[in-house]
């Protein structure tokens, strides 16, 4: 099992004739996740799925199997795609359960379980204002069953919002997305100008490789190999016990994929015992404006590469471009000169990152003819 990340905006603030406005997939055991839904994502959704079964037959991205739409935070350049999006799936006929789920204030969240007003200070891009919008836009009209769910991230507090109402209800916590077993999201509290968090899949823990060698060494029939490879122990023909555990190898660690969103670098709360396989983390800026990375709270490049080494990563992917930026070989050039310890590659639209159940990364970049592996750098 993998997780497959496909990369469908890398613009920041607006598109350009080159790069979409943020939204990202991960495809993972259990479904998909999208993180953030910019201006026009459901048609780029819908073509990299025709490209997939143009050129990666056998591999589908379904809307069905959406699980959940994550938000980083109320920016309309991450979220303008989604109604839009919603009501699509909708008029498809959608029937299975969707968690759309981001980040609020403490004093919208506050104003809602009391069923108060919201206050005056809170800004329209705090996705509490938004979605009311949304409601009044169509959005309580929509039959498929959609869990709104809000949370003050550093605080670890959840509610689910009735959009026929308006009215929110206190959860014990935050839910995860339907019929996920062996994949958790998780939210990672950043630092940006609205309430912002970054969202984390992980793939549990697996058992170590069955070794066929070994099966085929001790002849063991198809009906024993099946057994031990599900676990169970068996009997040779002298009545010993041969042990399951024998044709596994060590437990694998979990793999990771940790989408930042907008921030700036090394957020407070970031661990190194988060420890995400690959980081995928805006890059705003180039190191000359950091100042102005700093006033906007964004990240540079190497701000990225920081936030990397702070949070433990493997892997770090360069995304969210200004559009001053018309070649991302510079990002990548800075963090570059900083990264040790870190594997760094620049992304551009529709690219996919592959992370596999051994932790390695396969890098796709889209050409026009299907996607083609580009080599990593090795750590240094």
């Amino acid at each position: 099992m993998t997780l497959d990340v496909h990369v469908l905006g890398t613009a920041s603030a607006r598109p350009t004739p080159e790069r979409a406005v943020s939204g990202s997939l991960v495809k993972g055991p259990d479904g998909i996740a999208v993180v953030d839904c910019g201006e026009g994502f459901q048609t780029r959704y819908a073509l990299q799925r025709r490209r997939l079964k143009r050129h990666s037959v056998g591999e589908t991205l379904k809307p069905s199997a959406v699980d959940v739409l994550a938000f980083t935070h109320g920016h309309l350049d991450h979220t303008w795609g989604a109604l839009p999006w919603l009501q699509s799936m909708d008029l498809e006929n959608r029937q299975q359960p969707l968690l759309v789920i981001g980040p609020t204030s403490a004093e919208a969240m506050d104003a809602l379980l009391n069923d108060e007003p919201l206050p005056e200070g809170i800004p329209p891009a705090d996705l509490t204002r938004q979605w009311m919008a949304w409601y009044e836009l169509g959005g309580d009209m929509i039959q498929f069953p959609i869990r709104w769910v809000l949370g003050d991230v550093n605080a670890d507090r959840w509610m689910e919002i009735n959009p026929d109402t308006g009215a929110a209800a206190l959860l014990d916590g935050m839910p995860q997305p339907s019929g996920w077993n062996n994949s958790t999201l998780r939210p990672v509290p950043t630092e940006h100008s609205v309430p912002s968090c970054g969202w984390m899949v992980q793939q549990h823990a697996m058992a170590g490789k069955f070794d066929r060698a070994r099966a085929e060494e001790m002849q063991l029939t198809t009906k024993q190999r099946a057994m031990v490879a599900r676990g169970e122990n068996i009997t040779d023909v002298n009545g010993e016990t041969i042990a399951a555990s024998w044709f596994r190898g060590g437990e694998r660690a979990a793999v990771s994929v940790l989408i930042s969103g907008d921030t700036a670098a090394t957020p407070e709360a970031w661990e190194a015992s988060i420890a995400p396989t690959l980081l995928i983390h805006e890059a705003t800026y180039l190191q000359q404006q950091q100042e102005k990375a700093e006033e906007h709270m964004h990240s540079t490049a190497t701000g990225a590469v920081t936030s990397a080494h702070a949070v433990g990563a493997t892997y770090l992917a360069l995304t969210h471009y200004s559009n001053r930026i018309k070649d991302a070989s510079m990002s990548v050039g800075e963090a570059k000169a900083a990264a040790e310890g870190v594997a760094v590659v620049a992304l551009n639209d529709n690219d996919r990152l592959v992370v596999d159940d051994d932790g390695g990364l396969t890098h796709l970049v889209w050409e026009r003819e299907g996607w083609a592996p580009k080599s990593i750098p090795p750590n240094r």
